[in-house]
């Protein structure tokens, strides 16, 4: 199969090619490098630098390539970012992937899997989160996701579109190659693990004075090789399961306060921490049901312990201690 995958220069994205070629398919790999990083793409992939903005690039792209599906992992993801700048999720998240339904649509590309996420859900009436949870998202990043995921079961009705939509919680993790390494990071693990590289002074802990064991946040940190999984049965399964959306989570909660635990006994060293108010909007508990991914797809979290995602971030980060080169 010849794959299109956008993003692919960014963290899943990259993990997610670099599986679909060890598993014999061919991938295109798209991204516009604004958040990206060129070295992140596996060499084996045809890279072509494009902007999901630009139509006419866009149908280039679609006529020199036959392809059989689109992954899409392309868009703006940081939520604080989304409160104080909306239009760019609107215009990243909505109108740049309606571009690419448009070019798909054009060059007669039916499968479609789309990478969403438990932001869509807002705050958890339910713990553990199942599909049919009410979605309200309470920020523009949930939203703008939120907004697309409506937009494609408008275009699978009218044009046919088959198409999975996979909602992460917390994607933590590396591959052997490939680890995790944005321009601006926000996610919990990797910067614990600055903090125990020395590269952060201090790690800020937001709350300890939630409902939950030890007051922190418990979040359901999931490995990025077993969302590569996901996408890949979702991407088999399509004809069977087009129209369905999947939570792709641990279903098991670790507080913030474990996950410094785990990571100074993985890291051996000390990882400095104060403990700060809360963050407006963060639920004390995000975790996920992912029985139905487990039941339709056969889907099982087999790298997904806290220590075996410590320690393979841990060790990706020491032998890359300044991220990607670019």
């Amino acid at each position: 199969m010849n794959i299109l995958v956008t993003g692919a220069a960014g963290y899943i994205g990259s993990v997610c090619a670099e599986v679909l070629l060890a598993r014999g398919m061919r991938v295109v790999a798209l991204d516009n490098l604004q958040e990206g990083h060129r070295a992140a793409v596996p060499p084996q992939a045809a890279f072509v630098h494009v902007d999901l903005a630009s139509r006419p690039d866009l149908d280039r792209v679609f006529a020199q390539h036959r392809f059989d599906a689109v992954m899409h992992f392309a868009g703006e993801a940081l939520v604080a970012k989304s409160m104080r700048e909306p239009s760019t999720f609107y215009a990243a998240n909505v109108a740049c992937g309606v571009n690419l339904l448009d070019a798909m649509v054009r060059h007669g590309v039916a499968r479609f899997i789309f990478s969403s996420t438990a932001a869509t859900y807002g705050e958890p009436r339910i713990v553990p989160i199942p599909e049919d949870h009410p979605q309200q998202p309470i920020n523009p990043y949930g939203k703008s996701k939120l907004v697309f995921e409506q937009i494609l079961a408008d275009y699978a009705r009218y044009t046919g579109l088959q198409y999975v939509t996979l909602r992460y919680f917390n994607a933590a993790g590396a591959s052997p190659t490939l680890g995790e390494a944005h321009r601006e990071e926000t996610h919990l693990i990797p910067r614990v693990l600055d903090a125990a590289a020395g590269n952060l002074l201090c790690l800020e802990v937001f709350g300890a004075d939630y409902p939950t064991p030890d007051g922190t946040c418990v979040r359901d940190y999931v490995h990025i090789l077993d969302i590569a999984e996901a996408h890949v049965l979702a991407l088999e399964s399509i004809a069977r399961v087009a129209g369905n959306a999947f939570n792709v989570g641990n279903s098991r909660g670790y507080s913030i306060l474990e996950v410094l635990e785990t990571a100074r006994r993985i890291t051996g060293r000390p990882i400095p921490h104060k403990l700060s108010p809360r963050r407006p909007g963060d639920p004390a508990v995000l975790v996920a049901s992912a029985e139905k991914l487990r039941r339709e797809l056969h889907w099982e979290p087999r790298h997904s312990s806290l220590e075996n995602i410590v320690e393979t971030a841990w060790r990706w980060k020491l032998a890359h201690p300044r991220g990607y080169p670019d």
